[in-house]
Parts: structure tokens; C-alpha cells; sequence
């Protein structure tokens, strides 16, 4: 059923790591333009994947396990990428030729990360649920 809670988180958790990205600079450089996330391949690939783990979870509605794992999946692969931008943003913090202010988009995958654990929490709830049922038959 897709209009369940967790369809809801994962919707959210798509937009931050599907839709957010081209919008939102990771940095700003020295001459005022903003550093997107396409300018790196590695980002690239791993918001790519995020984002295909996300719609895959959406729509394996029937499967709660599998969903599940996705979900955990999805949160390893932010946890990675998060990872990134914070060695990215020591590596070239402060007043640097290059990197002038951090961006608000380097905090999308906290927010992904947080959407992620609330559906997978939600998925649980469900699973219990279903699997207690199941016990008074």
C-alpha cells in the first residue's frame, strides 16, 4: 500500500537526494558561483545510487524486508557520502583560493539520513504488526 507513512519519508528522502542537489551549492567559490554536486563524478554516482535505492524501496511496497534493507542500504551510502562532503570541507576550509562559504547542500544527507531511519522505523512498526496477526491465526 502505497499510502503508508513510510511512503511518505521515502518520498521526502527522494527529494533531498534526487531533487535538492541540482538546486542547493554544496560551496560557493571565491568568484560567487555556486559548486554543484555534478561537478564531482563520485558525488554523481553516489546520490545516483541513493536516489535508486529510494524509489526501488518506494515500490517494493509488498516486499517489508526487503524494503527494509534497502532502507539501511540507503542510509550506509549517506553515511558515505556525507563522509565525503565533511573531508571535502576540511580539506578546504576556511579562506582558501578555492572554497569561499560552505552550502546549504552539504547538509542533504543528513536530512536523507533522518527520513531514511523514520521509514525504516515505520516499516518495522509494520512488519511487527503484520507478524502478530499472524500469531493469533
Amino acid at each position: 500500500m502505497l499510502q503508508r507513512i513510510q511512503t511518505i519519508y521515502l518520498l521526502l528522502a527522494f527529494v533531498a537526494t534526487g531533487v535538492l542537489p541540482f538546486f542547493l551549492p554544496l560551496w560557493t567559490m571565491n568568484d560567487g558561483k555556486g559548486y554543484l554536486f555534478m561537478q564531482n563524478q563520485v558525488y554523481v554516482v553516489l546520490l545516483g545510487l541513493s536516489t535508486t535505492l529510494t524509489i526501488v524501496s518506494i515500490v517494493s511496497y509488498k516486499k517489508r524486508q526487503n524494503q527494509f534493507v534497502l532502507g539501511r542500504l540507503n542510509i550506509i551510502l549517506n553515511l558515505i557520502l556525507l563522509g565525503l562532503f565533511v573531508y571535502r570541507s576540511l580539506n578546504v576550509s576556511g579562506e582558501t583560493l578555492a572554497v569561499s562559504e560552505k552550502g546549504i547542500g552539504m547538509f542533504l544527507p543528513i536530512v536523507a539520513i533522518v527520513l531514511l531511519v523514520l521509514a525504516n522505523k515505520a516499516i518495522k512498526k509494520d512488519e511487527d504488526l503484520v507478524k502478530s496477526v499472524d500469531r493469533l491465526r
